[in-house]
């Protein structure tokens, strides 16, 4: 992690926040760079059996993409289940404004939770770029009201939200992550492997993105470039001798 993004254990949750509340929780390097980390913590852990992600403060879960940046947002390396593949229930606990490629985090979590003055929208059609990462969306809520989202780039709140799917439960402002806990605690309690097993046969079910498909591959194609058996490849045709893979 970093000074951007936090990672709390407790009883077998792990609480990820996006910590920039001066930028309204905007997602930029030093964001993704923090969520990719808190991913892998939360896969590697034996301990932590859920994931919640939130955010500092109540004004915004998170505005999107860091307009202060130039660089373009690689959904790729910080979306879960994509840049780092999650089989733990994640809940995503938002308040205020869920802009962009905030909609994109909450979207690939399995639960979500939000306050009563939520409120979500994707203008990147009004500004010009989108990762498309977004477009599995139509295969989450009805499709005429993700494509309302995606191209007319306008405001849904949290009722409207809830009535659709996107958003599991409201509660009143300030008591997501005290919502998203008490699911959180119910989900460690459950059978481990059973739940793994569900949301991989879900993920199989929920059809993908083009943008998400190649993200899986990209996954598998860094494990391959950053492994042991690689390397051993190269120095053994550099040596020419018969190269000792060990599978990893």
């Amino acid at each position: 992690m970093n000074d951007a993004v936090t990672y709390e254990s407790k009883d077998g949750i792990a609480v990820i926040s996006i910590n920039r509340p001066d930028r309204l929780n905007a997602i930029g390097p030093e964001v993704e760079a923090g969520l990719a980390k808190a991913w892998e913590r939360l896969r590697d852990t034996e301990e932590d059996r859920v994931g919640i992600l939130t955010s500092v403060g109540n004004k915004a879960f998170s505005a999107g993409k860091d307009m202060k940046s130039s660089a373009p947002p690689d959904y790729r390396s910080f979306t879960p289940g994509v840049g780092v593949l999650i089989e733990k229930p994640l809940i995503a606990a938002i308040s205020g404004w869920c802009i962009g490629g905030a909609i994109v985090l909450t979207q690939m979590c399995d639960l979500c939770v939000a306050t009563e003055d939520a409120k979500f929208t994707y203008p990147e059609a009004k500004m010009g770029f989108a990762g498309g990462m977004i477009a599995s969306l139509a295969a989450r809520i009805p499709l005429k009201v993700a494509m309302e989202l995606m191209l007319l780039g306008e405001v849904i709140d949290a009722r409207r939200a809830y009535e659709v799917g996107m958003v599991n439960r409201l509660v009143p402002p300030g008591q997501h992550l005290e919502e998203a806990m008490k699911l959180a605690r119910r989900l460690a309690d459950n059978a481990p492997l059973v739940m793994t097993m569900l949301k991989r046969f879900a993920a199989a079910t929920v059809p993908q993105s083009p943008v998400e498909v190649a993200g899986h591959a990209w996954r598998e194609n860094e494990r391959v470039f950053r492994s042991h058996d690689f390397q051993e490849g190269l120095d053994s045709f550099a040596q020419k001798r018969n190269p000792m893979f060990k599978g990893n």
